[in-house]
């Protein structure tokens, strides 16, 4: 059936329930280039203020999955299932880069698209582009191929993967229709279950460092990204995790990839870190039938780090996509810091009752460790290292945090910004549990 753009906006616009039908026809031409930018902006604005019903959003998920290649997997016989799980991103969240090989070594298939850094929080992309010689865009065949001998490949979307929301997404940047809860659900689930995967699992950040504002709305986002894209074929269960703080000791690129060899390697782990690792493989493990119950996939995660085979996934996965084959021996020579450092040490000493996450965010990416324009090369090498946690004693012996600058200028500045973030006195902060909520369909 032929369709009028205007018509399918002015329907969504008054607040009617739109069909399949009408959907394939709008996504077909935000592929095709028949819809033009004033319509697609017209139709988010229309959604942004109507919503999408989780029937449309559905709709819309697969629709922009089927608008780009969708990877099939059946045909290489694997001996496990095909997982992953999807992050809204935060401060020192260097989850994937552990997840993706620990999941390999308890018997998954991990082909993870992952992205860039966006506003205050880190990319793992930009991440994995520290390490030398890493092909984040490699040709299919190698992304297939390192995925089956390795059991994980993280890598960027290419422009064949579910193209109409790469369309839809540049124009919402640019008319503030992001901050809606049914496009934002479609928009990361069209690229995930583009994957071809058997279950996903979702953490969904809460807390001052989060991309949600409120908890929720976190908890919304959280919800319909559960139920859509268990409706839509792929179960799905979420986390709620806390972002009231940086999740791991540093943020940055380079400094982030040593910290999760470091996770990896020795028994030298960040709790908090820990427990929020182990808590999205166990629900993924759980919900994929690898493992059947909490407890029997926490013994299969724990031997698997504890045996280094999650590390020699890893290694494997980083040596296939073109990095050095050393890199674990290596890491410090292979990934080098910002070479003026500076500890950022408060007035006076004190317990930590409060930090401003999204700041600690920003001022790595004042450093020159993000973008402020989508087109910016950044400085892998910069980045803050042993950042305090909350309730933690700082003082003369122990700084908020160690700044890694390419000069000395840039060392000052995050320096005295880092003092602003942190708030420093007597007493006890405010509790917050690393893991606040689990999320399913229904």
């Amino acid at each position: 059936m032929n369709y009028l753009p205007q018509e399918i906006i002015r329907r969504k616009r008054d607040g009617h329930p739109l069909g399949q039908e009408e959907i394939d026809f709008f996504v077909e031409g935000l592929t095709s280039g028949a819809i033009s930018e004033g319509q697609i902006a017209a139709f988010a604005m229309a959604i942004y203020f109507q919503d999408l019903s989780r029937e449309e959003c559905v709709a819309l998920t697969l629709a922009m999955r089927d608008s780009g290649d969708v990877m099939e997997w059946q045909n290489e016989n694997f001996d496990g299932p095909v997982i992953d799980k999807h992050s809204t991103g935060g401060v020192g969240d260097l989850v994937s880069l552990v997840l993706g090989p620990l999941l390999a070594a308890c018997g998954g298939y991990v082909p993870m698209i992952s992205g860039r850094g966006l506003g205050h929080t880190g990319g793992t992309l930009d991440k994995l582009e520290s390490i030398p010689g890493y092909h984040t865009t490699p040709e299919n065949a190698l992304f297939r191929e390192t995925v089956r001998s390795t059991g994980v490949a993280i890598i960027g979307q290419t422009g064949l993967l579910a193209p109409a929301d790469g369309r839809l997404y540049s124009i919402r940047d640019i008319t503030a229709t992001v901050e809606s809860i049914g496009l934002i659900t479609a928009s990361i689930l069209s690229k995930k279950l583009a994957a071809g995967l058997d279950a996903l699992v979702m953490d969904v950040k809460v807390g001052n460092g989060a991309f949600m504002p409120s908890t929720e709305e976190s908890r919304e986002l959280a919800r319909s990204i559960a139920e859509v894209a268990s409706a839509a074929g792929t179960p799905t269960t979420a986390l709620l995790t806390d972002m009231n703080q940086c999740l791991a000791n540093s943020a940055g690129n380079a400094i982030e990839v040593r910290e999760a060899i470091e996770f990896l390697t020795t028994s030298t782990r960040n709790d908090r870190l820990e427990s929020v690792i182990l808590a999205l493989c166990s629900e993924v493990l759980q919900t994929s039938g690898l493992s059947n119950s909490e407890q029997e996939a926490l013994t299969s995660l724990r031997r698997a780090l504890d045996s280094g085979q999650a590390a020699e996934r890893f290694a494997r996965m980083v040596c296939a996509l073109g990095g050095p084959g050393d890199l674990l021996e290596r890491a410090a020579f292979h990934l080098p810091l910002g070479p003026v450092v500076l500890e950022a040490r408060p007035d006076q000493g004190g317990t930590v009752t409060a930090i401003d996450t999204r700041e600690l965010g920003l001022i790595v990416v004042r450093l020159g460790g993000g973008r402020t324009d989508p087109g910016q090369g950044i400085d892998h090498r910069v980045g803050l290292g042993q950042v305090a946690s909350l309730g933690e004693e700082v003082g003369s012996e122990r700084p908020l945090a160690v700044v890694h600058a390419a000069s000395e200028e840039d060392a000052q500045r995050a320096a005295a910004e880092v003092c602003a973030a942190f708030t420093v006195g007597p007493g006890a902060p405010e509790a917050f549990p690393v893991i606040h909520q689990r999320v399913m369909a229904g």
